[in-house]
């Protein structure tokens, strides 16, 4: 662990690591080809990226801290990076060294205000996990907490000593990188980086208060009450500070250990479908999200495990008994809630409305959908990468990894090249409170591939975008009706109106303010006409949709028919208009 008191030291450090690779990146990839060297480039940089991926996962190591976040989430990002860097990061969640016993113990008897030994029955010195930001440890509750809860096996997590400081220090260091960043314009045009140092700050900051993770473990477990394929481990309340958090004891079979799953009856596959879709709801659905999904915070928990996770010990052999039979035989449970992440409404829909657009291989739409999202600049022109979503949809839509590794390498490298040369043209942004969603997206992917080498993602999202497709199609109908009684009504009321306009004409009661009240009489009976045939055209259109899934037959005469009085509506005023003035 580094020296707590260093704290300058520190800071330089990492700004010096920061300066040195921002600016070699700057000579290789900016100023080198505009002397024509970019064939140089291209062949030293493969070399490079590792050598810069080695030195960081050296720092990070080192340092510890937000730098093993930093480096985590770098090698997630399987998406944007090179695998030369992803490759080198992807062990660090391993490589964090624990705290010595005796610092953990003087912080949790400091928290908790009584000794190790009263607050629990027992305390395994040896820590279960170690992580960047803390540790977690095994330990039995004592008689009176086990006998209020109804267990006694527990997970207490424990903060490493000192963590706060150097989260300051290491946050004070990105927000210095991230203002030399955006003064870079290629940079600045597409992400804005401040903003994503700012949202990881608050993140980070959360994910060290545990009186935070504790209410984050209840709000999830609350999303899915009732949802027999997710769990979450219960709260201790009574043995939990913002620097000690002690929960229930859920483990389980990890998510990623495909022998025990065999072993224990458990299809990888299935749990790879299953967690998928899991996480589509959380990010489509509620809008609240784990945002740290990798395999050491999932476990999957056969029935007979179930402790801890809304039942009481003993009543674990009852429940599975009551269960209904179509009741899964196992759960997805979750653990390590500090990093959670929220999606406002908006974001919310317009991310439903790409994932219809991917799922239905609609480019313009898809690029529509980048709109909405955020990841378009409003004033992009976007009509090469309709072209490239299109082809792309064409030549690769549908296929996963096992299919795509059929593919010939060098079609995939050309498609590839000027696939990204197009994606550099366009001004792409990442929008405010998209790291978690990439974070979580990324880490699911790569999640379910490795269960599944055949896994598709395709077939993942297609059914919950046809969903969604249904669901926005039921809105369109409601729509449909709504206006079609509006314009029933005006069509009612309309005759009477004119009825009254030719009594006023009778009676000559009727002023005439333009020497054209002709024109406009007669421009106001074709409006009539139209409505008319829109009030018709609406009411076949909608029968025939309902009659199409019972009679196809009469729904498909009422759809076609429904064309007529729609070419009316139409192209009457524009035909009308044509004549003699």
């Amino acid at each position: 662990m580094p020296d707590v008191g260093n704290t300058r030291a520190r800071y330089r450090r990492i700004l010096r690591f920061a300066a040195r690779y921002i600016v070699q990146t700057w000579w290789y990839e900016i100023v080198l080809p505009r002397f024509g060297l970019s064939g140089i480039v291209a062949r030293g940089r493969e070399a490079r990226l590792t050598r810069i991926a080695q030195r960081f996962h050296v720092l990070a190591v080192d340092l510890g801290g937000l730098m093993i976040k930093v480096g985590q989430y770098l090698s997630s990002r399987l998406d944007v990076l090179p695998p030369e860097i992803t490759r080198e990061l992807a062990g660090l969640q391993d490589e964090v060294p624990p705290v010595p016993f005796d610092d953990i113990r003087r912080l949790a008897e400091a928290e908790l205000g009584v000794p190790l030994e009263r607050a629990y029955a027992s305390f395994d010195p040896t820590p279960l996990a170690a992580a960047s930001l803390g540790q977690a440890h095994r330990a039995r509750l004592s008689p009176i907490d086990a006998a209020d809860m109804g267990y006694d096996d527990a997970v207490v997590k424990v903060q490493r000593p000192g963590i706060e400081v150097i989260v300051d220090v290491d946050i004070a260091a990105l927000r210095r990188v991230a203002g030399w960043l955006s003064r870079v314009g290629f940079v600045a045009r597409r992400v804005d980086l401040p903003s994503l140092v700012e949202e990881f700050a608050t993140t980070s900051l959360e994910e060290i208060d545990y009186l935070h993770e504790a209410g984050n473990a209840e709000r999830f477990a609350a999303s899915f009450a009732g949802d027999a394929r997710v769990a979450a481990p219960e709260v201790v309340w009574e043995r939990t500070t913002r620097r000690v958090l002690t929960l229930a004891d859920v483990t389980a079979i990890k998510i990623s250990d495909r022998g025990s799953l065999v072993a224990a009856g458990i299809d990888p596959k299935q749990v790879a479908h299953r967690f998928a879709a899991v996480m589509f709801d959380q990010l489509f659905r509620d809008g609240y999200f784990h945002a740290d999904p990798h395999p050491g915070n999932i476990f999957v928990t056969p029935v007979g495990m179930r402790t801890g996770v809304g039942m009481r010990t003993g009543e674990t052999d009852a429940a599975a008994s009551a269960a209904p039979p179509d009741a899964p035989d196992w759960q997805l449970t979750f653990i390590d809630f500090g990093m959670m992440g929220q999606v406002p409404d908006g974001l919310r829909h317009a991310l439903q409305q790409l994932m219809i657009a991917v799922a239905s291989r609609d480019g313009a739409r898809v690029v529509e959908a980048f709109r909405s999202v955020g990841f378009l600049l409003p004033t992009a022109e976007t009509a090469e990468l309709e072209r490239a979503m299109t082809e792309l949809f064409a030549r690769f839509g549908g296929m996963g990894f096992a299919e795509l590794a059929q593919v010939d390498e060098r079609e995939l490298r050309r498609f590839a090249i000027e696939f990204g040369e197009t994606m550099r043209t366009q001004p792409f942004q990442l929008p405010e409170n998209f790291l978690l969603i990439i974070r979580a997206m990324s880490l699911t992917s790569g999640m379910c591939s490795s269960l599944d080498p055949e896994f598709n993602i395709w077939d993942a999202v297609e059914p919950y975008a046809a969903k969604l497709l249904r669901d926005e199609r039921g809105n369109v109908v409601q729509s449909l009706g709504r206006e079609a009684l509006a314009a029933a009504g005006t069509a009612w009321r309309l005759p009477g109106r004119l009825d009254r306009i030719v009594d006023r004409i009778e009676e000559g009661r009727l002023v005439a303010q333009s020497p054209r009240i002709e024109q406009r009489m007669s421009r106001l009976e074709r409006t009539a006409g139209r409505i008319v045939s829109a009030v018709i055209f609406v009411g076949l259109f909608l029968g025939g949709i309902l009659l199409r899934v019972d009679e196809p037959v009469w729904g498909g005469i009422l759809l076609g028919v429904s064309v007529v009085p729609l070419l009316h509506a139409v192209f009457a005023g524009a035909l009308g208009r044509r004549g003699p003035h």
